[in-house]
Order: C-alpha cells, then structure tokens, then sequence
C-alpha cells in the first residue's frame, strides 16, 4: 500500500512501515536524532511499534556535538 507522508516539509511517497523501518532506509537508525509525528516527539524505545499512516507529518531533527 502506497501513501503520503511529509517530512521535514517535503512530500513523500512510501510503502506503509514503521518508524524504525522508515528511518533504517533513510540511514539515520543509530544516529543521534529526534523525531516528532503529527506534533508529538516519539521516543526511540517506540520506533519499532509506530506505524506510519497515510497524511503523517513527520519532523527529524539531527542533534549536533560540539562547542
């Protein structure tokens, strides 16, 4: 099943998925980032139990080291 989701403003076609699945294609699993789904942060310990539907919005955010 095909369906749109936005993320980070950008709209984008997938297959329906989870979270984690969705973020491994992206090659962002492991990396230190944070995630919101339709206005809520989504803990990583939920990655794996999310399911993405038609019309989420997703926001990733890359957290940056240093100073």
């Amino acid at each position: 099943i095909r369906m749109q989701i936005s993320v980070n403003g950008q709209v984008e076609e997938i297959e329906a998925q989870s979270l984690d699945s969705y973020l491994d294609s992206k090659l962002l699993l492991g990396r230190r980032i944070a995630v919101e789904l339709n206005g809520e942060i989504v803990p990583k310990s939920q990655f794996s139990t999310v399911m993405l539907v038609d019309g989420d919005v997703l926001e990733i955010v890359h957290a940056i080291g240093g100073g």
